[in-house]
C-alpha cells in the first residue's frame, strides 16, 4: 500500500522545471527577412542561464551591410531573470567569427568614366558584443524572443565596424 502526502510548491515546481527540456533550437525570422538568415542552438545549465551558438550566412547582393556577411558565429551566454525556467528577460554577452565581402567602390578615373573595384575577397574579424531581450515559453515548449543589441569587431578597417544582434526569433525546446 502506497501513501501519498501532499507535494510542496518547490516540489511541484522542480517537477514542471524538469519537464521542459534543456536543449533549443530556434530561427532568427527578423535576420532572415533582410537577407541574413540565421539558426540557434542554446543549452540551459541552470534555470537563469544558458550558452548557445548562433550561425548565420549572407544571401544576396545587395548594397547594404548585412549583404555583406558570408558567414556569421556567434557563440553566447545569457542570464535570465524571470521566474521560469531561462525565460523572461535576458542579458547576453557574445563573440563573434565574421567573414566579410569586401565592397566594390565606384570611383572616376583619369578620362573621367565610372570605375568599381571588382575585388571580391573575403576577411575573417572577430569581435565582441552584447545584447539585451525577453523569451517567452508555452507550456508545450515552444518558444519566442525578441531582443536587440550589437559588437564591434576588430582589426576592420571599414566605415561599419559592427556586427548586428538582434531578432524575433521562434523555437522549440527539448
Amino acid at each position: 500500500m502506497w501513501a501519498h502526502g501532499q507535494t510542496s510548491e518547490s516540489e511541484k515546481k522542480t517537477n514542471t522545471i524538469n519537464e521542459t527540456g534543456k536543449n533549443e533550437l530556434k530561427v532568427n525570422l527578423l535576420s532572415s527577412v533582410l537577407g541574413l538568415p540565421e539558426i540557434s542552438y542554446e543549452r540551459l545549465l541552470e534555470d537563469n542561464m544558458s550558452v548557445g551558438l548562433s550561425l548565420g550566412a549572407g544571401i544576396g547582393n545587395q548594397s547594404d551591410d548585412l549583404s555583406d556577411y558570408r558567414f556569421l558565429a556567434i557563440p553566447h551566454y545569457r542570464l535570465y531573470f524571470g521566474k521560469k525556467r531561462a525565460a523572461g528577460f535576458f542579458i547576453e554577452g557574445s563573440a563573434a567569427v565574421a567573414s566579410l565581402r569586401d565592397r566594390y567602390y565606384y570611383y572616376y578615373d583619369s578620362n573621367g568614366a565610372i570605375r568599381s573595384n571588382e575585388d571580391s575577397s573575403t576577411k575573417v574579424h572577430f569581435g565582441l558584443g552584447a545584447a539585451v531581450g525577453a523569451k517567452f515559453l508555452t507550456r508545450n515548449g515552444f518558444t519566442g524572443e525578441i531582443y536587440g543589441g550589437a559588437g564591434r569587431l576588430f582589426g576592420n578597417n571599414r566605415t561599419s565596424n559592427a556586427y548586428p544582434r538582434f531578432g524575433i526569433t521562434l523555437g522549440k525546446r527539448f
